[in-house]
């Protein structure tokens, strides 16, 4: 569904609230209720279904064997650091 640019132009309401155009939420299959996460990019304002996210992200991290715990690996890489600060003498603290 072809979707013209002129006819997606939102106006700031009271409040900070923000009206979809109908044939966009027709076209993105939007119901009364569905939540959507709001993000800035930049200038930009995104708004996308918390599925499409949690998507991405399995995606983006799909090819780390189930085995490999990235917490782990994020604590221990953590701990290395505050080691190696305070052998330079350095502050680990916050």
């Amino acid at each position: 569904m072809a979707i013209h640019p002129s006819n997606n132009e939102v106006q700031v309401g009271a409040q900070g609230r923000l009206v979809i155009p109908a044939a966009l939420r027709k076209a993105l299959h939007l119901k009364p209720g569905d939540r959507l996460i709001a993000r800035q990019e930049g200038e930009r304002l995104v708004l996308e279904r918390r599925e499409a996210i949690e998507k991405r992200l399995q995606d983006r991290f799909r090819h780390i064997p189930k085995e490999i715990s990235l917490v782990d690996e994020l604590i221990a890489e953590r701990r290395a650091e505050a080691a190696k600060e305070a052998a330079e003498g350095g502050d680990a603290g916050p």
